[in-house]
Protein backbone atom coordinates (compact mmCIF):
# COMPACT_ATOMS: atom_id res chain seq x y z
CA UNK A 1 0.00 0.00 0.00
CA UNK A 2 1.47 3.19 -1.14
CA UNK A 3 0.98 6.25 1.00
CA UNK A 4 1.32 9.67 -0.48
CA UNK A 5 3.24 12.09 1.63
CA UNK A 6 1.51 15.39 1.87
CA UNK A 7 3.77 18.35 1.23
CA UNK A 8 4.51 20.38 4.32
CA UNK A 9 2.21 23.26 4.85
CA UNK A 10 3.94 26.49 3.81
CA UNK A 11 3.68 29.17 6.40
CA UNK A 12 3.48 32.56 4.81
CA UNK A 13 5.83 35.03 6.49
CA UNK A 14 4.09 37.90 8.13
CA UNK A 15 4.54 41.04 6.15
CA UNK A 16 6.36 43.85 7.84
CA UNK A 17 3.54 46.10 6.70
CA UNK A 18 0.92 44.13 8.64
CA UNK A 19 0.08 45.61 12.04
CA UNK A 20 1.43 43.70 15.01
CA UNK A 21 -0.42 44.90 18.07
CA UNK A 22 -0.26 48.53 19.12
CA UNK A 23 2.10 50.63 17.05
CA UNK A 24 2.83 54.33 17.26
CA UNK A 25 2.59 56.38 14.11
CA UNK A 26 2.48 60.08 13.31
CA UNK A 27 -1.36 60.21 12.88
CA UNK A 28 -1.81 58.33 16.17
CA UNK A 29 0.54 60.64 18.04
CA UNK A 30 -1.18 63.69 16.55
CA UNK A 31 -4.62 62.33 17.51
CA UNK A 32 -3.51 61.63 21.07
CA UNK A 33 -1.99 65.10 21.31
CA UNK A 34 -5.21 66.73 20.09
CA UNK A 35 -7.27 64.70 22.57
CA UNK A 36 -4.92 65.77 25.35
CA UNK A 37 -5.28 69.41 24.35
CA UNK A 38 -9.09 69.11 24.29
CA UNK A 39 -9.19 67.48 27.72
CA UNK A 40 -6.78 70.01 29.24
CA UNK A 41 -8.06 73.05 27.39
CA UNK A 42 -9.14 74.76 30.61
CA UNK A 43 -5.70 74.76 32.28
CA UNK A 44 -4.01 75.52 28.97
CA UNK A 45 -6.30 78.52 28.40
CA UNK A 46 -5.60 79.83 31.88
CA UNK A 47 -1.84 79.36 31.43
CA UNK A 48 -1.82 81.14 28.07
CA UNK A 49 -3.86 83.96 29.55
CA UNK A 50 -1.26 84.67 32.21
CA UNK A 51 0.69 87.92 31.70
CA UNK A 52 4.01 86.03 31.67
CA UNK A 53 2.87 83.72 28.86
CA UNK A 54 1.42 86.61 26.86
CA UNK A 55 4.77 88.39 27.10
CA UNK A 56 6.57 85.17 26.13
CA UNK A 57 4.34 84.64 23.07
CA UNK A 58 4.76 88.26 21.99
CA UNK A 59 8.55 88.09 21.98
CA UNK A 60 8.62 84.61 20.39
CA UNK A 61 6.28 85.50 17.52
CA UNK A 62 8.02 88.84 16.91
CA UNK A 63 11.46 87.22 16.61
CA UNK A 64 10.27 84.42 14.31
CA UNK A 65 8.20 86.66 12.03
CA UNK A 66 11.02 89.19 11.65
CA UNK A 67 13.71 86.60 10.98
CA UNK A 68 11.86 84.09 8.78
CA UNK A 69 12.04 86.00 5.44
CA UNK A 70 15.81 86.48 5.79
CA UNK A 71 16.23 82.84 6.77
CA UNK A 72 14.37 81.58 3.69
CA UNK A 73 16.19 83.94 1.34
CA UNK A 74 19.55 83.00 2.79
CA UNK A 75 18.83 79.27 2.46
CA UNK A 76 17.79 79.64 -1.20
CA UNK A 77 20.86 81.70 -2.11
CA UNK A 78 23.11 79.33 -0.19
CA UNK A 79 21.73 76.36 -2.15
CA UNK A 80 22.23 78.19 -5.45
CA UNK A 81 25.88 78.87 -4.65
CA UNK A 82 26.55 75.36 -3.33
CA UNK A 83 25.01 73.66 -6.37
CA UNK A 84 25.40 75.96 -9.37
CA UNK A 85 28.75 77.65 -8.66
CA UNK A 86 31.57 75.15 -9.26
CA UNK A 87 34.25 75.01 -6.54
CA UNK A 88 36.90 75.35 -9.25
CA UNK A 89 35.73 78.94 -9.73
CA UNK A 90 37.11 79.87 -6.31
CA UNK A 91 40.40 78.11 -6.98
CA UNK A 92 40.86 80.17 -10.15
CA UNK A 93 39.76 83.43 -8.53
CA UNK A 94 42.06 83.29 -5.49
CA UNK A 95 45.70 84.43 -5.59
CA UNK A 96 48.28 81.67 -5.44
CA UNK A 97 50.16 83.21 -2.50
CA UNK A 98 48.40 82.06 0.70
CA UNK A 99 49.06 85.35 2.50
CA UNK A 100 47.07 87.17 -0.20
CA UNK A 101 44.52 84.41 -0.74
CA UNK A 102 43.34 84.63 2.89
CA UNK A 103 41.96 88.23 2.81
CA UNK A 104 40.56 87.71 -0.70
CA UNK A 105 38.71 84.59 0.46
CA UNK A 106 37.52 86.48 3.53
CA UNK A 107 36.15 89.31 1.41
CA UNK A 108 34.47 86.75 -0.88
CA UNK A 109 32.21 85.99 2.06
CA UNK A 110 30.79 89.51 1.78
CA UNK A 111 29.73 88.82 -1.81
CA UNK A 112 28.50 85.24 -1.60
CA UNK A 113 25.58 84.79 0.80
CA UNK A 114 25.18 81.57 2.73
CA UNK A 115 24.55 80.34 6.25
CA UNK A 116 27.03 78.49 8.42
CA UNK A 117 25.37 75.17 7.55
CA UNK A 118 26.54 75.65 3.96
CA UNK A 119 29.93 77.24 4.69
CA UNK A 120 31.50 74.05 6.07
CA UNK A 121 30.68 71.87 3.00
CA UNK A 122 31.78 74.66 0.65
CA UNK A 123 35.08 75.03 2.55
CA UNK A 124 35.58 71.28 2.30
CA UNK A 125 34.98 71.42 -1.44
CA UNK A 126 37.52 74.24 -1.78
CA UNK A 127 40.18 72.18 0.02
CA UNK A 128 39.43 69.17 -2.21
CA UNK A 129 39.86 71.34 -5.31
CA UNK A 130 43.32 72.51 -4.26
CA UNK A 131 42.60 75.81 -2.49
CA UNK A 132 45.04 76.44 0.36
CA UNK A 133 43.40 75.45 3.67
CA UNK A 134 44.11 78.88 5.20
CA UNK A 135 42.01 80.60 2.51
CA UNK A 136 39.25 77.99 2.76
CA UNK A 137 39.05 78.50 6.52
CA UNK A 138 38.90 82.28 6.12
CA UNK A 139 35.94 81.81 3.77
CA UNK A 140 34.35 79.33 6.19
CA UNK A 141 34.37 81.95 8.96
CA UNK A 142 33.48 85.04 6.94
CA UNK A 143 30.74 83.79 4.61
CA UNK A 144 28.02 83.25 7.25
CA UNK A 145 28.99 86.39 9.18
CA UNK A 146 29.35 89.25 6.66
CA UNK A 147 27.26 88.24 3.64
CA UNK A 148 24.62 90.68 2.34
CA UNK A 149 21.65 88.80 3.81
CA UNK A 150 23.15 88.77 7.31
CA UNK A 151 24.19 92.43 7.21
CA UNK A 152 20.76 93.48 5.93
CA UNK A 153 19.08 91.47 8.68
CA UNK A 154 21.36 93.15 11.23
CA UNK A 155 20.39 96.60 9.93
CA UNK A 156 16.70 95.71 10.21
CA UNK A 157 17.13 94.28 13.72
CA UNK A 158 19.07 97.37 14.92
CA UNK A 159 17.34 100.25 13.07
CA UNK A 160 18.60 102.85 15.55
CA UNK A 161 22.18 101.53 15.69
CA UNK A 162 23.63 101.53 12.16
CA UNK A 163 27.09 101.25 13.70
CA UNK A 164 26.27 97.67 14.64
CA UNK A 165 26.34 96.64 10.97
CA UNK A 166 29.80 98.14 10.45
CA UNK A 167 31.09 96.72 13.73
CA UNK A 168 29.86 93.23 12.84
CA UNK A 169 31.45 93.42 9.39
CA UNK A 170 34.83 94.66 10.64
CA UNK A 171 35.11 92.33 13.65
CA UNK A 172 34.02 89.23 11.72
CA UNK A 173 36.33 89.93 8.77
CA UNK A 174 39.28 90.49 11.11
CA UNK A 175 38.63 87.21 12.90
CA UNK A 176 38.37 85.32 9.59
CA UNK A 177 41.60 86.77 8.20
CA UNK A 178 43.61 86.41 11.41
CA UNK A 179 42.50 82.78 11.85
CA UNK A 180 43.46 82.09 8.24
CA UNK A 181 46.91 83.60 8.73
CA UNK A 182 47.37 81.75 12.02
CA UNK A 183 46.52 78.46 10.34
CA UNK A 184 48.92 79.24 7.50
CA UNK A 185 51.65 80.00 10.03
CA UNK A 186 51.04 77.41 12.73
CA UNK A 187 48.73 74.78 11.24
CA UNK A 188 50.01 71.31 10.40
CA UNK A 189 48.87 69.04 7.61
CA UNK A 190 48.14 66.11 9.93
CA UNK A 191 45.76 68.26 11.99
CA UNK A 192 43.23 68.45 9.14
CA UNK A 193 41.64 65.34 7.68
CA UNK A 194 40.99 65.33 3.94
CA UNK A 195 37.30 66.21 3.46
CA UNK A 196 35.05 63.45 2.15
CA UNK A 197 32.89 63.81 -0.94
CA UNK A 198 29.77 65.93 -0.42
CA UNK A 199 26.50 64.06 0.00
CA UNK A 200 24.88 65.66 -3.08
CA UNK A 201 27.78 65.11 -5.45
CA UNK A 202 26.75 62.93 -8.40
CA UNK A 203 23.11 64.02 -8.32
CA UNK A 204 21.47 66.28 -10.84
CA UNK A 205 21.35 69.98 -10.10
CA UNK A 206 17.63 69.93 -9.38
CA UNK A 207 17.71 67.16 -6.74
CA UNK A 208 20.91 68.58 -5.26
CA UNK A 209 19.39 72.06 -5.02
CA UNK A 210 16.19 70.94 -3.30
CA UNK A 211 18.12 68.53 -1.09
CA UNK A 212 20.31 71.40 0.08
CA UNK A 213 17.24 73.61 0.64
CA UNK A 214 15.44 70.94 2.67
CA UNK A 215 18.52 70.27 4.77
CA UNK A 216 19.18 73.95 5.55
CA UNK A 217 15.52 74.78 6.21
CA UNK A 218 15.13 71.89 8.65
CA UNK A 219 18.35 72.72 10.49
CA UNK A 220 18.27 76.51 10.38
CA UNK A 221 14.51 76.71 10.97
CA UNK A 222 14.72 74.44 13.98
CA UNK A 223 17.54 76.44 15.52
CA UNK A 224 15.65 79.66 14.84
CA UNK A 225 12.65 78.37 16.79
CA UNK A 226 14.88 77.23 19.66
CA UNK A 227 16.66 80.59 19.69
CA UNK A 228 13.40 82.52 19.66
CA UNK A 229 12.10 80.39 22.53
CA UNK A 230 15.28 81.02 24.52
CA UNK A 231 15.13 84.78 23.90
CA UNK A 232 11.46 84.89 24.90
CA UNK A 233 12.20 82.89 28.05
CA UNK A 234 15.06 85.18 29.03
CA UNK A 235 12.85 88.19 28.43
CA UNK A 236 9.70 86.97 30.17
CA UNK A 237 10.69 84.39 32.79
CA UNK A 238 14.19 85.14 34.07
CA UNK A 239 14.04 87.80 36.80
CA UNK A 240 15.07 91.19 35.52
CA UNK A 241 17.51 91.54 38.38
CA UNK A 242 19.54 88.56 37.18
CA UNK A 243 19.85 89.85 33.65
CA UNK A 244 20.64 93.34 34.92
CA UNK A 245 23.39 91.95 37.15
CA UNK A 246 24.95 90.06 34.23
CA UNK A 247 24.50 92.99 31.88
CA UNK A 248 25.93 95.45 34.39
CA UNK A 249 29.34 93.79 34.44
CA UNK A 250 31.19 94.47 31.16
CA UNK A 251 33.29 91.30 31.30
CA UNK A 252 30.50 88.98 32.42
CA UNK A 253 28.04 90.38 29.87
CA UNK A 254 30.40 89.79 26.94
CA UNK A 255 31.30 86.26 28.04
CA UNK A 256 27.67 85.41 28.86
CA UNK A 257 26.37 86.34 25.43
CA UNK A 258 29.35 84.73 23.68
CA UNK A 259 28.69 81.43 25.46
CA UNK A 260 24.96 81.82 24.80
CA UNK A 261 25.69 82.17 21.07
CA UNK A 262 27.59 78.87 21.14
CA UNK A 263 24.82 77.05 23.01
CA UNK A 264 21.84 78.40 21.05
CA UNK A 265 23.42 77.69 17.62
CA UNK A 266 21.11 80.12 15.81
CA UNK A 267 21.35 80.56 12.06
CA UNK A 268 23.25 83.72 11.16
CA UNK A 269 20.33 85.08 9.14
CA UNK A 270 18.25 85.21 12.33
CA UNK A 271 20.65 85.79 15.23
CA UNK A 272 20.45 89.59 15.07
CA UNK A 273 16.71 89.54 15.79
CA UNK A 274 17.23 87.28 18.79
CA UNK A 275 20.00 89.32 20.42
CA UNK A 276 18.32 92.64 19.60
CA UNK A 277 15.57 91.70 22.04
CA UNK A 278 18.13 91.52 24.89
CA UNK A 279 18.27 95.29 25.14
CA UNK A 280 19.58 95.31 28.72
CA UNK A 281 22.98 94.17 27.45
CA UNK A 282 25.50 96.58 25.98
CA UNK A 283 26.08 96.86 22.25
CA UNK A 284 29.56 95.38 22.69
CA UNK A 285 28.17 92.31 24.45
CA UNK A 286 25.55 91.86 21.72
CA UNK A 287 28.28 92.32 19.11
CA UNK A 288 30.14 89.39 20.70
CA UNK A 289 27.00 87.29 20.25
CA UNK A 290 26.81 88.25 16.56
CA UNK A 291 30.51 87.59 15.88
CA UNK A 292 30.87 84.33 17.82
CA UNK A 293 27.64 82.63 16.73
CA UNK A 294 28.26 82.30 12.97
CA UNK A 295 31.84 81.12 13.56
CA UNK A 296 31.58 78.54 16.30
CA UNK A 297 28.55 76.92 17.91
CA UNK A 298 27.46 73.39 18.75
CA UNK A 299 26.24 72.43 15.28
CA UNK A 300 29.25 74.02 13.59
CA UNK A 301 31.63 72.10 15.87
CA UNK A 302 29.88 68.85 14.95
CA UNK A 303 30.05 69.70 11.23
CA UNK A 304 33.74 70.60 11.49
CA UNK A 305 34.45 67.29 13.21
CA UNK A 306 32.62 65.43 10.47
CA UNK A 307 34.32 67.34 7.63
CA UNK A 308 37.88 67.97 8.83
CA UNK A 309 38.28 65.62 11.79
CA UNK A 310 38.16 65.80 15.56
CA UNK A 311 41.78 66.97 15.92
CA UNK A 312 41.11 69.95 13.68
CA UNK A 313 37.91 71.00 15.46
CA UNK A 314 39.47 70.60 18.92
CA UNK A 315 42.16 73.14 17.98
CA UNK A 316 40.25 75.42 15.63
CA UNK A 317 37.06 75.98 17.64
CA UNK A 318 38.59 77.24 20.93
CA UNK A 319 41.02 79.51 19.09
CA UNK A 320 38.18 80.94 17.00
CA UNK A 321 36.04 81.54 20.10
CA UNK A 322 38.81 83.36 21.98
CA UNK A 323 39.76 85.50 18.98
CA UNK A 324 36.11 86.34 18.22
CA UNK A 325 35.53 87.55 21.78
CA UNK A 326 38.74 89.59 21.73
CA UNK A 327 37.97 91.23 18.38
CA UNK A 328 34.41 91.99 19.48
CA UNK A 329 35.68 93.85 22.54
CA UNK A 330 38.31 95.79 20.57
CA UNK A 331 36.00 96.73 17.69
CA UNK A 332 33.16 97.50 20.08
CA UNK A 333 35.40 99.87 22.04
CA UNK A 334 36.29 101.75 18.85
CA UNK A 335 33.02 101.74 16.89
CA UNK A 336 30.32 101.38 19.53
Amino acid sequence: MTTTKEPPTRVEPRSVDQPQGWQFSSPLVLTMLLLLVIVAQGPIRRALGAPVMQSWMTVFVAVVVQALPFLVLGVLLSAVIAVFVPPSFFARALPRRPALAVPVAGMAGAVLPGCECASVPVAGALVRRGVTPAAALAFLLSAPAINPIVLTATAVAFPREPRMVLARFVASLLVACVMGWLWQRLGRTDWMRAPARPSYEGLGRGPAFWGSVRHDVMHAGGFLVVGAMAAATLKAVVPAGWLSAAAGNPVVSVLALAVLAVLLSICSEADAFVVASLSQFSLTARLAFLVVGPMIDLKLFAMQVGTFGRGFAARFAPATFALAVLMSVLVGAVLL
